[in-house]
């Protein structure tokens, strides 16, 4: 009897999860990151061989690695045939039918939404329709996004998109899985959701697809979709032409002299340690980027597409692991790296070492109302950096907003004074304040939670004001 299992292979910086499905013998591989000596090692623990690789639909928030993985395992690999790309594919369309073995076979559903030529992969086993692979379309309390094909799109494809939901709950069971490649934190996703499986049946009650008649849903996910990276505009180019291996190799190891000329040359020196760390000492002129937080989404948001990029951390391990990270969104290659620490990237040079002035919410409050007891610089000016869907519903009273991603071009609009700079949880703002400071501004991070504003005594505004 043929039992089937799909693995997940998550990819949480980006928001997104690969899928693995086998019968103990063969396997079939859904929407691969870029990386795939993860999905070959996975293969290798399960003992299964990898047949075939299939795409979802031409990904505009990563670099695939499915040409890559049926490469290197012979695998056939199966992509839309209406998405004109420059490799060799297996060409599906809706209602192909492919075996996989004896007793396990996808089919090919279309479900335009996502992008105009977006397929589903019903996965079947002995028994009948045990899931569904769903891609960008029917996502865990939401669905794909509809406007990276351009906002001329969008209307047209959100409603193809509430269609293809639709289809998709009424061509399988109620117990049927339900897994997607998009909804996990990505920018593809129209919305947000906290679970971490679901069935069609709970899409029926959760999912507003399914709740909402198309006009309603039509209105509903374009009034919610907010700014998406810029690196994205290259994704799609990449995976049509096709991605081979990426080289993880170590970078360019860069001494003191050479940090100091990078960073006199303007380029991005990126400190990857926790912000905290880097708050306490750090090299200046480099910014924070923590690879405990979704840095490549940010860094890949903000450096422009094709400046150089040298990344700072304590361990290899940990530069890696931000090679890897990089690589996946298309930044193939860093153009230097060093491990240590402060004081050895700064050559021994005090003077090269600062450290950042850090604050709560309770602080702020506190020096707005001429009572902070450690003193804190005055705050001229407050800089929310959060993205505009979380400023419209709702901003501290007074605050000058300006979204992470916008902040390097427009540096010259912040009110001159001491700047503090906060976002939804201080990540963000660690990321701006170390571009303020860089620029020669003073500036405070507030590294707190948003939530906390209000209860330190802030005039918070709402969505309504």
């Amino acid at each position: 009897m043929t039992t089937i299992h799909v693995e997940v292979v998550e990819t949480s910086s980006l928001g997104d999860r690969s899928h693995l499905a086998h019968d103990g013998r063969v396997a079939l591989v859904v929407d691969p990151q870029r990386d795939i000596d993860r999905i070959l090692a996975l293969a290798g623990r399960l003992g299964v061989r990898v047949t075939h690789v299939a795409e979802t639909h031409l990904h505009n928030d990563y670099v695939s690695g499915g040409l890559a993985l049926a490469k290197v395992t012979g695998a056939a690999y199966l992509v839309a045939g209406a998405d004109a790309v420059g490799f060799d594919r297996l060409a599906v369309a809706d209602g192909d039918e492919i075996p996989l073995s004896e007793g396990m076979r996808v089919s090919a559903v279309a479900t335009p939404g996502h992008t105009f030529n977006h397929l589903s992969y019903m996965l079947t086993g002995p028994d009948g329709p045990v899931g569904v692979f769903t891609g960008g379309s029917l996502l865990f309390g939401t669905t794909g996004r509809t406007d990276l094909l351009g906002a001329r799109h969008a209307r047209t494809l959100a409603h193809r998109q509430h269609a293809s939901a639709r289809r998709l709950a009424d061509l399988l069971p109620d117990g049927a899985h339900v897994w997607p490649t998009h909804g996990f934190g990505s920018f593809c996703s129209a919305g947000r959701s906290d679970a971490s499986a679901s069935t069609i049946g709970r899409e029926k009650q959760a999912n507003a697809a399914l709740r909402l008649e198309a006009d309603d849903f039509v209105a509903r996910t374009l009034a919610g979709l907010d700014a998406y990276p810029a690196y994205y505009a290259h994704m799609g180019a990449r995976n049509t032409t096709g991605a081979d291996l990426i080289d993880l190799t170590p970078a360019e190891t860069a001494g003191a002299d050479r940090l100091r000329e990078r960073i006199e040359a303007g380029e991005w020196v990126v400190d990857l340690r926790s912000r905290k760390a880097f708050a306490h000492r750090h090299l200046a002129g480099t910014i924070s980027f923590g690879l405990d937080g979704p840095m490549s989404t940010w860094l890949g948001w903000m450096a422009p597409w094709g400046a150089p990029v040298t990344l700072l951390g304590e361990t290899a391990e940990q530069v890696a692991a931000a090679q890897r990270e990089l690589a996946r969104i298309g930044i193939d290659r860093p153009a230097a790296a060093a491990t240590g620490g402060p004081e050895r990237w700064a050559g021994g040079e005090e003077s090269r070492l600062v450290g950042l002035t850090v604050a709560a919410f309770a602080d702020l409050a506190a020096v707005r109302a001429g009572r902070s007891p450690r003193r804190l610089p005055a705050a001229d000016v407050v800089l929310d950096v959060r993205m505009g869907n979380e400023w419209r519903a709702g901003r501290i009273e007074g605050a000058v907003h300006i979204p992470l991603p916008d902040l390097p071009d427009r540096l010259a609009e912040v009110p001159e004074g001491t700047v503090w700079v906060h976002c939804g949880s201080g990540y963000r703002a660690a990321a701006a304040t170390s571009l303020l400071v860089r620029a020669g501004r003073r500036a405070v991070h507030i590294d707190d939670a948003y939530a906390e504003a209000a209860a330190a005594g802030l005039a918070v505004t709402g969505p309504e004001d």
